[in-house]
């Protein structure tokens, strides 16, 4: 996607301020509270990050939240849950993700271009010549029976359909539905298999706004457009990005939803945008009341939740994950490893081992004494909250970094 230069219509305006990794890297921080902790409750911090990302259950939203948040308990996010003031479903980057119900219901429309994708790529030619609108009804109408596992809910739709792979059909299914996955999966200390119902269904409210047909052509995916059922919507989607993890370029965008074709969306919403430039002279776009933190504003000491969305949102990872650390963070076989940062920058990897065990924290580089000391401090709250007994374990590594 290309995105104007904002100078195009006026080669007299000044030339936009240009950001520094470190820059950028404070901004970042401060939006998603870790800079500084809040107080707020923790149904405004996930409608404020647009979700949590949830894929493994069901430590990564609850640690996730812990990082960013004053007096956090698991109570806190199970309640949630319970009550259905929170769920579990696919949206960005088609993975799971813990939001807010309203935003369950707005989002998930909004993405649903992912979806279409991901289930093209992924399962196109063992769904070819299958109608999407039957198998949609009819796998709705299963779900909302009883909530379902896919692999129930595969070799239900199968019973009908004989000759196609079972599992084929349930994610053709979970693409083409808002499902949910319902409590227990997802509590603390609980959890259960992941069995799925509609959102329409568990949550009792339509989605907004209405999706359409099940195989339609829908907005926003690969190359495509803004329809004119949309527009408001995926602005709103754009600026709660900005709010979230800006300054942003197109392509952070992209990577943070999976969405494409937001180019459009884009230019509408320049007029109202600051627009800066990194040092590879990309455009940045950002929200004219965003914090930006002066680049030398102390970063405390933080262990960040496995696959939180601090390091998944942005093509240019370099903010607050050097390029040297990415294959230590981000394993091949799909993990995103809890990460240590020291300065705001990603200096080690951590891991809640369970009440017997404690939690592991593996630096790359010797931390100094007073980075040691906060890491030790962080992986106590992480012991506290869990209600366990265990020990912190700090690994020894090389060269020290800083002041010893």
């Amino acid at each position: 996607m290309t995105v104007p230069d904002p100078q195009a219509s006026d080669p007299q305006a000044p030339r936009p301020r240009v950001l520094g990794p470190r820059a950028l890297g404070r901004a970042l921080l401060a939006r998603q509270h870790l800079l500084a902790r809040t107080d707020r409750a923790p149904a405004e911090v996930i409608h404020h990050l647009v979700g949590l990302q949830a894929q493994a259950v069901p430590q990564p939203p609850y640690l996730g939240l812990l990082s960013r948040l004053d007096g956090f308990t698991p109570d806190g996010l199970s309640t949630l849950l319970e009550q259905r003031a929170a769920v579990r479903i696919a949206l960005q980057r088609g993975t799971i993700h813990l939001v807010t119900a309203q935003d369950c219901l707005t989002l998930r429309p909004l993405l649903q271009p992912v979806l279409d994708q991901a289930l093209r790529t992924t399962y196109g030619r063992r769904l070819a010549g299958l109608d999407p609108t039957e198998l949609a009804a009819e796998a709705r109408t299963l779900v909302e029976q009883e909530p379902r596992t896919f692999q129930q809910l595969g070799t239900l739709l199968a019973a009908t359909r004989p000759d196609r792979d079972p599992a084929a059909l349930a994610q053709a299914a979970r693409c083409l539905l808002p499902l949910v996955q319902v409590p227990p999966r997802g509590l603390w200390g609980r959890s259960g298999p992941a069995a799925h119902t509609t959102a329409e269904a568990w949550l009792g409210r339509p989605l907004d706004p209405a999706p359409p047909p099940a195989g339609a052509d829908t907005p926003g995916g690969s190359g495509g457009s803004d329809g004119p059922d949309r527009p408001d919507g995926l602005d709103g989607l754009v600026l709660r990005y900005l709010a979230a993890f800006g300054p942003a370029s197109a392509a952070d965008l992209r990577k943070w939803s999976g969405l494409g074709g937001l180019g459009p969306v884009l230019r509408r919403l320049a007029p109202q945008l600051l627009t800066f430039r990194d040092e590879q002279d990309r455009v940045l776009y950002d929200l004219p009341g965003a914090p930006r933190p002066d680049p030398d504003v102390p970063a405390p000491v933080r262990l960040v939740a496995p696959f939180d969305n601090l390091l998944l949102s942005h093509a240019d990872r370099s903010r607050v994950l050097p390029e040297q650390y990415k294959d230590r963070v981000m394993t091949r076989n799909g993990l995103v490893l809890g990460t240590l940062l020291v300065d705001g920058l990603v200096a080690g990897t951590w891991r809640y081992e369970g009440p017997e065990a404690g939690v592991v924290v593996e630096p790359f580089v010797r931390l100094a004494r007073a980075d040691r000391a906060a890491a030790e401090a962080e992986a106590e709250r992480v012991l506290a909250f869990a209600g366990a007994g265990g020990r912190v374990r700090i690994e020894a590594v090389g060269e020290a970094v800083g002041e010893a």
